[in-house]
């Protein structure tokens, strides 16, 4: 078989699978295997493969319309035009979180700052400030192995050893050391009734322990609020993710121990982050 025709058969089980960008996973399927850039798949659209490609690309093709994520299936992911590395250890970086870390950006752009990033998970948040910003020193914590062993390849991967480190930390029942210009989180927030009623791609694949918010989804919120004034110095500020139409929710949480709240919506209107600085 040529690479023509196994593309337009693997569009065509993505298609019935019910795949809204068929087109596209074929392709990154196909090249993911192949070892091919985009431009060399279209120029070598006459080319056989062996018969080992095929079935390569077959199984791929078929652990994706089994439900499992695109990027779970390549191993990594682009947040902030830089690639990821991804398992199903870790919640799948996404563009509402670019959000977060675009304010960051903005607000501590001419500053050398100290930042500690909860929940970590791929390390995206913090790795992305620290490339961005040369001046920012940066810490993610998190309760799982995996996801740590995930966030310090991702550290080596984009060259920031010398300004990132991880460690492992329970946000829920241990307090981290340090004093900190800015804190991030985004937290698990999806209320806990409902995570078997999402689509099969998150709820069968990505880490229930980084989804579950608890009852009202905002649990990790509440410490989070409660343990932050401590850990920021004078003007620190505290920016985190939201869920959909959680953003007040927080903002009252924040009220007692922080002042000049802010919120931002994401591409979608969604809003989506709540930041806030620590009250003097």
């Amino acid at each position: 078989m040529v690479i023509r025709e196994q593309l337009t058969k693997t569009i065509a089980k993505l298609r019935e699978y019910g795949c809204d960008n068929a087109v596209f996973e074929a392709h990154q399927i196909m090249r993911f295997v192949l070892k091919l850039s985009a431009t060399d798949l279209v120029i070598q659209h006459q080319c056989s493969l062996s018969i080992e490609q095929e079935a390569e690309i077959n199984t791929l093709t078929d652990r994706r319309t089994a439900g499992e994520p695109l990027q779970y299936i390549l191993g990594t992911q682009e947040f902030m035009s830089l690639e990821f590395l991804v398992d199903r250890s870790v919640l799948i970086p996404r563009a509402d979180t670019e959000t977060l870390v675009e304010f960051v950006l903005d607000k501590m752009s001419a500053k050398g700052f100290m930042l500690l990033d909860l929940c970590t998970g791929t390390g995206c948040i913090p790795l992305s400030i620290a490339h961005y910003n040369s001046r920012a020193y940066v810490r993610g914590i998190d309760i799982s192995d995996k996801a740590l062993e995930i966030a310090e390849k991702n550290c080596k991967r984009l060259e920031l050893s010398n300004r990132a480190c991880f460690e492992k930390l329970d946000i829920l029942t241990e307090i981290p050391c340090g004093q900190y210009d800015v804190i991030t989180a985004n937290p698990p927030y999806i209320e806990h009734d409902i995570i078997d009623s999402l689509q099969t791609e998150v709820k069968d694949f990505e880490p229930h322990l980084a989804l579950d918010g608890g009852i009202d989804g905002l649990k990790f919120y509440r410490r989070i609020c409660a343990v932050a004034p401590a850990l920021l110095t004078g003007a620190g500020i505290l920016v985190l993710e939201v869920g959909e139409n959680q953003a007040d929710a927080v903002s009252e949480m924040l009220k007692p121990h922080f002042s000049d709240i802010e919120i931002k919506t994401d591409l979608c209107g969604i809003e989506r982050v709540v930041a806030a600085k620590k009250s003097c």
